[in-house]
């Protein structure tokens, strides 16, 4: 056990060496970042390290990650990387950061030892709270909200972290047509005052929204290309005219229509998490490779058009996709393992147009020698600790003009685009 720690630490730093020499000499190409976000979740014992993490995001352009915790390696290894994290707190810890007191011995501790070089944009407080079936953690969320805030303002941090809760959509009370959006009655004692800090705080509402569960639900009523962004006829709102052509955003403008009824126009609706799986149970109907990668494939496009929803045509979607990997030691169906767009080897599941095949190639030169930087730091991954060291004392003498990049040619549109 010792030697694997001994291993997996210099490795760690190995990356954080190279990373950090790139940076310095100006080498790291900067890519155009994506304008989606992406939930990283941990749930699994096979998961690449937070290095790796770091460099396969920076890759692929993604800059902004959403966590389920404060995880301080992973704070740590993207240090200096100019990636945007939200970061969770957990709904079991929500009663005691109830007190300021208490919400400032958390931010003390889980935000300000890493704020100053990784990008803490948002603590988002607890996850799915008002539509679970245990409701014990309920009257925490608002007073919880409430007292991190007040942490981040007593020292100074409110220009810097915002902060938010997720929701999924068991709140709603109807969805259709969007125009009729509304939230449960049971809930509204809860909801007006996470609403009013909102509109005060001018803080995002998050929602988790999921067209997958609701074409599994109901296969023969709803439109398998209405859910994944393909050509169809759409639905229209018989009470506002306005035309669908995908059920993400009809789902959004439900979730505004229930917040006006509520008496807020001013707070914006983020998407937390969206995403569809590559494999399901023989129940799970819709679960599929092709699903998955059309799905995805095709809210990539329609964010990166910074398109609005018909009822919020001015306002761009903002949308984190669920998710990074494949969680292989999360409970319940085959569904919840297989949201990845990467498996934990971190080859792609499917092909979205991520992928390092359509990104400039880093190349170092040594002597006769050129080597595909990203195969490189899989090579020196697997040496032993000795041999990495060397590697890493001669990765500092390395000069920029040994760098090189190659620019493939991608194609205009991934292959499963409709």
């Amino acid at each position: 056990m010792a030697a694997s720690s001994s291993s997996s630490s210099s490795s760690s730093l190995l990356f954080s060496s190279i990373f950090l020499f790139f940076l310095l000499s100006g080498s790291i190409l900067q890519i155009h970042g994506l304008e989606v976000g992406i939930n990283y979740g941990q749930i699994a014992n096979n998961l690449p390290s937070p290095s790796r993490v770091a460099m396969l995001l920076q890759s692929i352009g993604v800059y902004r990650v959403k966590l389920y915790d404060a995880d301080p390696n992973v704070l740590t290894a993207f240090a200096n990387s100019n990636i945007e994290f939200t970061i969770g707190l957990g709904n079991q810890d929500m009663k005691s950061v109830s007190d300021p007191s208490q919400a400032k011995v958390w931010i003390q501790t889980h935000v300000q030892p890493y704020i100053s070089q990784t990008k803490i944009t948002c603590i988002l407080v607890g996850n799915e709270v008002l539509g679970a079936t245990d409701q014990q953690f309920v009257p925490y969320l608002y007073p919880a909200m409430k007292g991190v805030y007040s942490a981040l303002s007593s020292l100074g941090l409110t220009n810097q972290v915002t902060v938010t809760t997720a929701h999924s959509a068991a709140i709603l009370q109807n969805s259709f047509p969007p125009s009729s959006g509304s939230f449960r009655p049971d809930l509204a004692q809860y909801l007006e005052p996470i609403l009013d800090f909102h509109s005060k705080t001018k803080s995002p509402f998050l929602f988790n929204a999921y067209p997958f569960f609701s074409y599994m639900d109901n296969p023969n009523e709803i439109s398998l290309d209405y859910v994944l962004f393909k050509p169809n006829q759409g639905m229209d709102d018989p009470i506002t005219k306005l035309h669908y052509d995908n059920m993400l955003y009809a789902q959004l403008d439900a979730v505004y229509a229930a917040i006006k009824k509520m008496g807020h126009s001013d707070i914006e609706v983020h998407v937390s998490e969206t995403g569809w799986p590559s494999k399901g149970d023989p129940n799970e109907v819709g679960a599929s490779v092709q699903n998955a990668a059309t799905y995805n494939g095709n809210l990539l496009q329609r964010v990166e058009k910074k398109e609005g929803t018909p009822g919020r045509p001015d306002v761009p979607i903002r949308v984190y996709v669920f998710a990074l990997f494949n969680e292989n030691l999360k409970p319940g169906p085959s569904s919840e393992r297989n949201y990845g767009l990467y498996y934990p080897d971190v080859s792609p599941v499917y092909n979205i147009g991520l992928q390092k095949g359509y990104l400039p190639q880093l190349y170092i030169s040594s002597g006769n020698q050129r080597t595909a930087f990203l195969e490189f730091v899989h090579f020196i991954h697997t040496e032993d600790c000795e041999r990495q060291d060397h590697i890493t004392r001669n990765t500092l003498s390395w000069r920029q003009s040994d760098i090189t990049f190659n620019f493939p040619h991608p194609p205009k549109t991934p292959r499963h685009l409709e």
